[in-house]
This record gives C-alpha cells, structure tokens and sequence, in this order.
C-alpha cells in the first residue's frame, strides 16, 4: 500500500494526514522516519511492533511513535481495519517540554467515548485541511495538532507500556540498549541460552530481518540522530554507535539511507 502522507513528507511537508482501509497489510520489516507518527485505528484491529515490544490496538485507540523508533504494523489473517495517520516534524509541536513528553509516551493510548470523539474531529479536520486547504491552511493545521497532543497529555492517562517480553523481545531490547558495543550471534546465543539456529529463525519471523541486519538499522537510525543532534564528528559517532572503522560505518549508511553521513548533515 502507497503511503501518500509519507510521500508528502519526503517532499517537504510539515503535516501530512491520510486515512487507509485494507486487508491482509502487514509490514513486512521495521522502519522508522525522521517525524512523529500518530496512528489511530478507525475500524478492526492491528498489532504493533515498537522497538522490542508488542502492542494490540482495538477501534479508537491511537498510538504515537517518536522520531527514530522502529516499529512496525500488522494483523490477523483476512482481518480489514481503517485507520488514520497523521505525521507532523518535531518542530510543529509548539513547546519543548510537550514534545519530551510525546517522545516519552510510547505505547497505545485508550480514551473514553469523549475523549476518542474529540482525536478523531481533530484528525478529520486536519485531513480536510490538507485536501480542501484555505487561507493561512498550515497555520491551520499547526493549531489543531498542538490542540490535539496538548488535550492527549492532560486528559489521558499515560499509555500503558508491555510489561513482559518473550525472548526475542528480551534479545530486542539487548539490542537496543546495547548497540554501540560488539554483537554477535555467538554472544547472543549464550546470553539467552538460545541455539544459532533457533535464535536467527525466531528473530527472523518476528523482525523479518536477520540480527545483523536489524542491528546495523538500530546502529545508523541512533547515528541520524546524534548527526541531527550533536557537533560531534562522523568519526566520533561512527565509533558511539558501534562500528570499528569509518570505511564500514559509511557503506552502511549509505546502504540504508541511500545518502553519506556527511550528505545528510549538510541537508539538515
């Protein structure tokens, strides 16, 4: 399935909002994206991998994924659902100390019958923007998004987190914590007292990645961020993030991102 809004983004846009309805759509491997991400289930229902935890969404609950946090969706079998999503870049939510909070959020948001009503006009609204747009349209759609993310923060709870993790969930989470040092199938297996075997076909079904390939993605979406962050050198972040010489740390950013760690700070 095309993601227009994501298109949208990829050209320049600050907003984009779009609503999708299908069967049998599933993710086939993680990503993530430069912007924020906010996912709100019209109809049916739909599993959602975030970093190393899994989450189950029902009709109006709604998810926001941060900047640079892997995830991915998927459903059961011949199970249709809609949804609404809306992108937005962190620098369209109007205060600091709102968009720490969303970058701190992750997990499903379930609002009351009221509450719910009220994301869904929003998103609506701003989708109706984006198709139909008037004078001052981005203006427009910047004040209702800050309204939506500042009602979400005070009227609902924060979203409840997975609290177990299974074991690939648990080899997942090792991942993400542990990127910047040497990883190897070898260490990981004795770690969680997995065969090879077992460990690279389990890690497979749930990532559709293998374990090299999910680390290197981990390893350069946290390098995008210290590029985006830091004065630091590419040398310097090349080493944080785990690599052992430039050489390597530069093809595999430019695999995965189709650009030079130094392309994509000149474009910041």
């Amino acid at each position: 399935m095309i993601d227009q809004a994501g298109i949208m983004m990829a050209q320049g846009k600050k907003i984009a909002c779009e609503r999708i309805q299908g069967i049998n759509d599933n993710m086939v491997k993680s990503h993530y994206h430069e912007y924020f991400e906010l996912y709100y289930l019209e109809s049916g229902e739909r599993f959602h991998m975030l970093q190393d935890e899994m989450y189950k969404m029902y009709p109006g609950q709604f998810m926001i994924f941060a900047p640079y946090s892997m995830h991915r969706s998927f459903g059961d079998q011949n199970m249709p659902f809609k949804r609404l999503v809306l992108y937005f870049a962190p620098d369209k939510v109007l205060s600091e100390e709102l968009r720490s909070i969303l970058e701190a959020g992750a997990g499903v948001y379930k609002p009351e019958r009221q509450e719910g009503l009220f994301v869904h006009r929003i998103l609506c609204e701003i989708l109706e923007e984006q198709k139909n747009p008037a004078l001052l349209s981005e203006e427009y759609m910047t004040n209702q998004l800050n309204s939506l993310l500042l009602r979400t923060v005070r009227n609902l709870e924060k979203p409840e987190r997975v609290k177990k993790l299974d074991r690939i969930g648990e080899v997942l989470h090792f991942i993400h914590t542990n990127f910047d040092k040497e990883i190897t199938l070898e260490q990981l297996s004795q770690t969680f007292y997995l065969s090879p075997y077992y460990l690279c076909r389990e890690f497979k079904k749930h990532t559709n990645a293998t374990i090299i390939q999910y680390l290197n993605v981990t390893r350069i979406m946290n390098a995008q961020r210290k590029l985006l962050e830091t004065n630091q050198s590419i040398t310097e972040i090349s080493r944080e993030t785990g690599f052992s010489n430039i050489t390597h740390f530069n093809r595999v950013f430019k695999n995965i991102t189709g650009i030079s760690p130094s392309q994509f700070r000149k474009q910041i």
